[in-house]
Formats: structure tokens, sequence, C-alpha cells
């Protein structure tokens, strides 16, 4: 099969487009034939690898040498313990850490894929998983989001903030969206009560306060979030900066001993449970996914390079075609 490699870590000039093995599923597995993927952060990362990993003998060669983890795509077979998917299913989720979602054919653990939303296209399917359910387990979960709550959600435009800003308002929060100028209609678009173009207003400054800051991609310090929060109001930290999580990280807990104020960062662990939860929320019209970009297969490494520009308005996704 076709797939997207990387035998060194590096910048996107180091990923091959090649023929590869084609995956076997293990015992709790489906392989899938994917029609669409999703580039992330996190694929920015296993890209790059960890600095001093690759001063390391013998760390220098990527373990996992095909990237993607959002995929979508049709169940080609499944392993002898799957019981919710069969051949022909179409489904979304994640490939795991491992990566593997570049690429023609993926394998998943059955406890990682939905059912894909009838009303989805596997390009929109493709785009919800990591950033999506960041958003949800970050207000829902990390923020305790209550009907009538005031969220501001920070990094508004972005894969998560895009998101956050929508299911949020599925919750019945009051969504005030911070973005740039050139993303304010697309945020008006999506739903936001109110939108901050923060290159003209800094709404830490502003003595408005919220019950629940969702920090997609947070910006400011952790003090800065920590005073524009309400009295029991709860910061949720998503993606950022190194410094900034380093804040969330070793702050954020000992600052929330002080006072009624939360502060917090966290990972999402992707789940069967939360695929079914936003597969309704799209097959209601609740929430729609905003995709910036397209790149065929072979562009992958064009597409990693615009959303390491830092400018990408919702998602960058990859169609995987087949001849």
């Amino acid at each position: 099969m076709k797939a997207i490699v990387h035998t060194q870590y590096g910048p996107p000039d180091v990923l091959q487009f090649t023929e590869v093995a084609k995956p076997t599923p293990k015992d709790d597995e489906v392989l899938i034939k994917l029609y669409a993927a999703a580039v992330n952060p996190l694929d920015l990362f296993h890209m790059r690898g960890v600095p001093i990993i690759r001063l390391l003998p013998g760390l220098r060669t990527p373990k996992q040498q095909v990237l993607g983890c959002d995929i979508a795509g049709r169940v080609e077979a499944v392993g002898t313990q799957v019981k919710q998917f069969q051949p022909g299913d179409e489904v979304f989720g994640v490939t795991g850490l491992a990566g593997g979602g570049f690429a023609e054919y993926a394998c998943a653990r059955e406890d990682k894929l939905a059912l894909k939303p009838a009303s989805s296209s596997f390009e929109d399917a493709a785009a919800v998983p990591i950033a999506a359910i960041t958003a949800l387990q970050g207000l829902r979960d990390k923020g305790r989001i209550q009907r009538g709550h005031k969220v501001l959600v920070d990094g508004a435009s972005g894969g998560v903030g895009t998101f956050a800003v929508q299911i949020a308002k599925s919750f019945g929060a009051e969504v005030t969206a911070v973005c740039s100028t050139r993303n304010v209609d697309t945020a008006r678009s999506i739903g936001a009560d109110h939108v901050i173009d923060y290159s003209r207003e800094d709404f830490t400054q502003s003595g408005q306060r919220y019950d629940l800051i969702l920090a997609a991609n947070a910006h400011h310090s952790i003090f800065d979030y920590r005073r524009a929060l309400s009295q029991d109001g709860i910061y949720v930290l998503a993606g950022g900066g190194l410094v900034r999580i380093l804040q969330g990280m070793l702050l954020g807990p000992l600052l929330s001993l002080i006072g009624s104020k939360k502060m917090c960062f966290f990972i999402a662990n992707i789940d069967h449970k939360d695929l079914v939860f936003l597969k309704d929320l799209l097959e209601a019209g609740k929430v729609v996914p905003v995709i910036d970009r397209r790149y065929p297969l072979s562009d992958a490494a064009e597409a990693l390079r615009y959303l390491e520009e830092g400018h990408a308005q919702g998602k960058v996704v990859i169609a995987v075609e087949h001849s």
C-alpha cells in the first residue's frame, strides 16, 4: 500500500510517499481501508521528535515510521475478538499513539472507533476525533460546564477551538470566542455569542469574569487567566507553547489550592463512548467540522507544513484515494 513514511526525525522534508506492507489486525483490532485522515499537532511532535531523543544513539530512528492518528474509512477485516464492527462498516476514530493513519490502510483498536455519522463525509469524520474529544472532555469533564455558564474559548479558530465553541453552545452555555481579526466571521458563524479580536482587545484586562475558560491555544500567563475567572471558575489548558503547558502542569495544581478557582492542564483520552457522543452531535447538526484545507495523501508533507505555520482555520485533512 501507499503511505507517508519517515525514517528519521526532522521537518516535513523528511517525509516520503512510498510503498509499505499492508498491516494485519491484531485480535482486538480492525483493519480499515482509509478514505480520509486529519493532521494534528501530535503528528508534528512525532515527525520532529523530542530534542533529547534525537541526540541519543539508537533512538534517532522513529519506532513508528507512518504518521497519522485521526482516521475515517471502511472496515476491511476484523480481529478474532472484535464484536462491534464487521467488514463494510464505515467508521471513524484514532489509530492511537502508534500512528499509521497517513496511508491507504491502517489498523485501530475496537475501543478507539465508532460508526461514522451517516450524514458526514469521510473527510468531516476524520477531522473530529482528537480535536473534538479534547474540546468535549475539557469542557464537560475538567471544566464541569453547565447550562447558562459564561464560557470563554481562547484560540477559538483552530481545530480544538472551533469544536469547543459549538460543543459549549450545545450544553447551553454563553460562549465568548477569542481569535484573530481574519477569523471573527468564522467564530460568529459557528455560534459564538461574543467574539473578541485579540489584536484589538485583551480579555484578561477587560474586567469580565468567566465561569469556565478553555485555552485551546494558550497565549497568556496562567495568572492572567486566573484573574479572568469568576469566584468558582475553572481554567482548562488544552494546548499552547511549552512554557504555557509547563505553567499549567506545575503551577495549576498549586494555584488550585488557593481560593476556589481551579486551574488544570489535561490530555484527552479517546474512547468509543465519547466518539458516539460526538457522532450524535454531528447527526443532530449541533456540531459541524470546520475544514480549512484538503490535501491528497501524496501531499501530506505540505499539510503538515501548513499546520506548523500556526494559522489553520479549523482542521486540515488528507483525502486518501485508491486506484
